[in-house]
């Protein structure tokens, strides 16, 4: 008897069509051309002169005007870097007030146990669901009673709720990164004598490196973008943030001046693309450690 020594054929691997491939990748260039398509109108309109504006709604100036940042920088009595300085001091102590304070606050539903714990965590969890702008009338008559609108720092109405825990998003995020610190840490560290100050100073705290790096890049961006809270608090023109200080440039009465509006719109755009940039690595890693991820 003969013993056939050759192997089945193998049915080869069905190849995904190239057709999709192309496919995919020309929806996502579009996606990505119609995203940076405003970004890139707004650099070459800052090169644009007053009437090229109007007639000309293409991305490239036909004659470069770059008298538009000289002009925007020195336009009014406060020179505009005073208002990048407000902004800069306003957005860092938020993001000082968010992480000490959330942190805490996340520590405390966390690891620590009281009576209601589940309750509270619920209620702060459905503050979420109250628009910002709801809040601002009840903020702005209490601080208004206390003195602090328009005072000696009329920055107090900004910061002071930063650093009691209100942002319930950032305390969320931390007790999601908390609860996937092993417990047993904490009791080794009880083992040697650590209280619960201990015990998160020295446990908690230098693990909790991830969700705080994305605390601060959410506070500093989403505080120098913020446009309503500060027009609604500061009302003296060397008090202004940059978001406030940009509405100058409109004018209902005469002609607005729309150049050095977008040359300082783009100049605004730098510090948050450096920060964003400098700690992405970090942002990512926070965010697959919290989980938030999808």
């Amino acid at each position: 008897m003969v013993v056939s020594t050759v192997a089945p054929p193998v049915a080869a691997r069905p190849q995904r069509p190239r057709n999709r491939s192309w496919l995919r990748l020309i929806v996502l260039l579009a996606i990505v051309a119609v995203v940076l398509y405003p970004l890139f109108w707004m650099i070459g309109t800052s090169f644009k002169s007053q009437q090229e504006i109007v007639n000309n709604i293409g991305l490239l100036p036909e004659h470069f005007t770059p008298g538009n940042y000289t002009n925007g920088w020195g336009n009014f009595d406060v020179s505009f870097g005073r208002f990048f300085l407000n902004s800069a001091m306003v957005s860092l102590l938020t993001v000082v007030g968010n992480a000490v304070s959330c942190l805490l606050a996340a520590y405390a539903f966390a690891r620590l146990k009281f009576r209601l714990r589940g309750m509270w965590f619920a209620v702060m969890i459905g503050t979420l669901l109250l628009p910002g702008h709801v809040l601002i009338v009840p903020q702005y008559i209490l601080f208004r009673s206390l003195g602090l609108v328009g005072g000696d720092w009329p920055y107090l109405p900004l910061l002071i709720p930063q650093f009691l825990a209100t942002e319930a998003f950032f305390v969320f995020l931390m007790v999601q990164f908390m609860r996937s610190i092993p417990r047993e840490l904490d009791e080794a560290a009880r083992i040697d004598g650590a209280n619960a100050f201990g015990i998160f100073r020295h446990v908690i705290l230098p693990l909790s490196r991830p969700a705080l790096v994305t605390t601060a890049i959410f506070s500093f961006i989403w505080t120098w973008n913020d446009f309503f809270r500060q027009l609604v608090f500061l009302s003296s023109l060397s008090d202004y943030t940059v978001p406030v200080a940009l509405t100058l440039f409109i004018d209902s009465t005469s002609q607005s001046a729309v150049g050095p509006m977008f040359a300082m719109s783009v100049l605004s755009l730098l510090p948050v693309f450096v920060f964003f940039v400098a700690f992405q690595r970090m942002l990512v890693e926070g965010i697959n450690t919290s989980g938030l991820k999808g």
